[in-house]
């Protein structure tokens, strides 16, 4: 359920880009980024920091373009929240010790202590790479390839790189049964 959550503010940008246009799509985005902060505050009494953070960017960004008449805010988005992620899991490697990544996925799965930094900095390289790769496609191609690609691209490049980690940390998960009869 988290997961449609979490990407509904960009499907309805999406859906609003291809019936209304850039801004309404924009306008849409930030209510809609409003919106899934208070269901997160209303249901669960907190939220998440990046989440917050998020809203923030897209208030931002996305009122600027609003304000500014001007695409190409809107289109720094994502770059700008994938560099933040990148940034939270790189400082929280070196200055804290402890990657972000096991703090988010250390309850569901375990790993041998050497293997989450390794992992930490694949999604700091992930994070780096698709901000760049957004502002490639942001400023070499029109709106409407560029927002099939923060829909279809972004998105599609995010679930294989999980997926193509998913088999390769499933040779190195700790199995608990294993762990205690041994």
């Amino acid at each position: 359920m988290n997961i449609i959550l979490d990407i509904f503010p960009i499907v309805i940008f999406f859906a609003v880009y291809k019936f209304y246009g850039i801004y309404a799509a924009t306008g849409a985005a930030i209510i809609f980024s409003l919106l899934q902060l208070l269901y997160y505050l209303v249901r669960y009494r907190t939220f998440k920091p990046l989440q917050l953070i998020t809203f923030i960017i897209i208030f931002l960004f996305g009122g600027t373009t609003l304000l500014l008449h001007n695409p190409i805010y809107i289109k720094w988005k994502p770059s700008i929240v994938y560099w933040i992620f990148a940034l939270v899991f790189l400082i929280s490697q070196l200055i804290y010790k402890k990657p972000f990544i096991q703090t988010v996925m250390g309850k569901n799965i375990r790993l041998s202590k050497n293997l989450w930094p390794q992992l930490n900095i694949s999604w700091v390289f992930f994070f780096t790479l698709m901000g760049i790769l957004n502002l490639y496609v942001a400023y070499h191609y029109n709106t409407n390839t560029w927002v099939d690609f923060k829909l279809f691209g972004i998105l599609g490049a995010t679930f294989v790189f999980t997926i193509i980690q998913a088999i390769y940390l499933s040779r190195f998960m700790i199995d608990n049964e294993k762990e205690t009869t041994d």
